[in-house]
């Protein structure tokens, strides 16, 4: 569907402010990191209210949370539509520990902001080394309660797709032996790559899928609560 003008311009705004704004708060999260793991997190929480406020002030979203999101050590498996869900994570969950891809780790400035925020790399290519390194700082994270966070589709579906899971999401999910908490999300309509749009963008906390299922009932159960939304 074609953007009307209007749409773009309030598009354009949101670019020009927020990614103004985002340099600032990338080279604060950096200083914080040499300095205060508490202040990192403050300025990161920041970061994604800025991101809220400019989404609501110059695009028209609105954002509603279905359910109450966790703030304890459980895998947490989001619906994967935009960039819209990984900016405003900290804004949902007090102190999340996501989980990337390993490519997005090695920006320069921002990477090392991350790494000292508390993220767990995905290196899809690693090999059981690699593998025993990320579920071990994973678990850390777990034992302080901060909630992991990962889109399990490894990548952007559009919206009303149901898409599938990485084969590697079971795999952690059984290492782990964590319970997972699907997250419905449907920001894809409204948070588009180019041109955005005004509307409510809603946010679904499924019921809790406790660990030591098979892996066949496991993906069935976060893929039918992850597209709860697509309707």
């Amino acid at each position: 569907m074609r953007a009307s003008p209007v749409h773009v311009l309030r598009s354009l705004m949101f670019y020009a402010v927020f990614y103004t704004g985002t340099v600032f708060y990338v080279l604060a999260a950096v200083l914080a990191s040499r300095v205060s793991q508490r202040l990192l997190h403050a300025i990161v929480r920041g970061w994604s209210h800025y991101h809220r406020s400019c989404a609501r002030w110059l695009l028209g979203i609105r954002v509603v949370i279905e359910g109450e999101m966790p703030n304890e050590g459980v895998l947490v498996a989001i619906k994967h539509e935009s960039f819209f869900e990984a900016i405003d994570l900290p804004m949902q969950m007090d102190w999340p520990a996501p989980l990337p891809k390993i490519e997005l780790i090695r920006i320069p400035g921002w990477g090392y902001a991350a790494l000292r925020y508390g993220m767990v790399p995905i290196e899809r290519d690693g090999g059981a080394k690699t593998l025993r390194k990320m579920v071990s700082q994973a678990r850390g994270f777990a034992a302080q309660g901060r909630p992991l966070a990962i889109f399990p589709e490894g990548t952007r579906v559009p919206h009303g797709h149901p898409g599938a899971l990485q084969s590697g999401f079971a795999g952690l999910y059984k290492l782990l032996s964590l319970p997972v908490v699907p997250v419905a999300v449907n920001s894809g309509p409204l948070y588009h790559r180019r041109w955005k749009k005004p509307g409510t963008i809603t946010v679904r906390v499924g019921e809790r899928i406790e660990p030591g299922l098979p892996r066949e009932e496991l993906e069935a159960r976060v893929l039918e609560a992850i597209n709860a939304l697509n309707s």
